[in-house]
């Protein structure tokens, strides 16, 4: 089987890059490293079942293989990042998700999407069930990257109206876990190195806004789940304990050993209050659920942040 991975340099699509050549299958991966890293992937690097082209996705690509697989996993997810590159962000999800439906549809292949809770926006359903259809500022700061992904599930589905193609979307909740970016902005990573690093702890409003963490293994089965069933509705991948983000702070610097103290800074325009998934369908169709607590993927994940930043001071010593 051979297996397009778009972003499959960035955190989750490493992951999937790894998991599938140990599992056999020759992995084609696409990645322009703007947010990606070769890193990440330097292990797979001479081995037969897999090959890399270094992309940007929204530009046209031809691939000469023949495909059971065209998975869309590359975005600009941080926040950090798509405020700056808004237009970038855009083209991602759309000009992106164009490039990778036409390929699937040319190669006869299933296609993935792989989508967000940010398509609920600051939602006023709580938990997220698949049906609620969000809370979305078009024109807010945020609105370039959950839009690129609404627009990414419209165009996924308009193709298999139009062209009866294969598709499978996964609405992925907040992930964390190793091949995370020191820089990439997001709330646990920052939290780790912050800690680290003996660093104040930057927490937004009062951190009383609530998070749900899944660690990357489950939500790497959780899709290959995905893959295997026989649904193409789009479905939350996420794990539903859901707890405030001071408490994920408090907790971080217990597990890091470290004596940063919290440093409070204005909630930033159109911040979720409330994110958690409702997982039913997860759990009924798939037959999938978490299993990693959130102690033991944060023990896991900043013992590699620790590695990362040893290496890094080695670097310039």
């Amino acid at each position: 089987m051979n297996i397009l991975i778009t972003g499959g340099a960035g955190f989750i699509g490493s992951h999937l890059c790894r998991y599938f050549i140990s599992q056999g299958y020759r992995v084609i991966c696409v990645d322009n490293l703007f947010t990606g890293s070769r890193d990440n992937i330097a292990d797979l690097t001479g081995n037969p079942r897999f090959s890399f082209i270094e992309q940007d996705i929204s530009l046209p690509l031809y691939i000469k293989e023949p495909l059971e697989w065209v998975m869309h996993f590359a975005s600009i997810a941080s926040p950090r990042h798509y405020l700056s590159y808004r237009i970038k962000t855009l083209k991602s999800g759309l000009l992106g998700t164009y490039t990778c439906l036409g390929i699937a549809k040319e190669k006869h292949a299933k296609f993935f999407l792989a989508s967000t809770s940010e398509i609920y926006g600051d939602p006023t359903v709580h938990p997220q069930t698949e049906e609620y259809n969000g809370n979305v500022n078009t024109i807010g700061p945020r609105s370039c990257y959950d839009e690129s992904k609404r627009s990414a599930e419209a165009l996924t589905y308009a193709y298999q109206y139009e062209w009866k193609l294969d598709v499978r979307v996964a609405r992925i909740f907040n992930t964390y876990g190793e091949h995370m970016q020191i820089d990439d902005g997001r709330v646990i990573s920052n939290f780790i190195v912050q800690a680290l690093r003996g660093q104040p702890i930057s927490v937004y409003g009062q951190g009383a806004q609530t998070r749900s963490f899944c660690y990357v293994s489950d939500l790497i089965h959780g899709i290959e789940k995905l893959m295997n069933a026989d649904y193409a509705l789009p479905m939350n991948l996420g794990n539903p304990h859901e707890l405030k983000v001071i408490d994920l702070a408090k907790e971080i610097i217990r597990l890091a050993r470290s004596d940063s103290r919290v440093e409070y800074f204005p909630l930033p325009e159109d911040d979720p209050h409330r994110r958690r998934p409702d997982i039913t369908k997860a759990n009924t169709l798939l037959k999938w659920a978490p299993q990693v607590s959130l102690e033991e993927g944060l023990t896991r994940t900043i013992e590699y942040f620790n590695r990362k930043l040893n290496q890094e001071r080695d670097a310039h010593s």
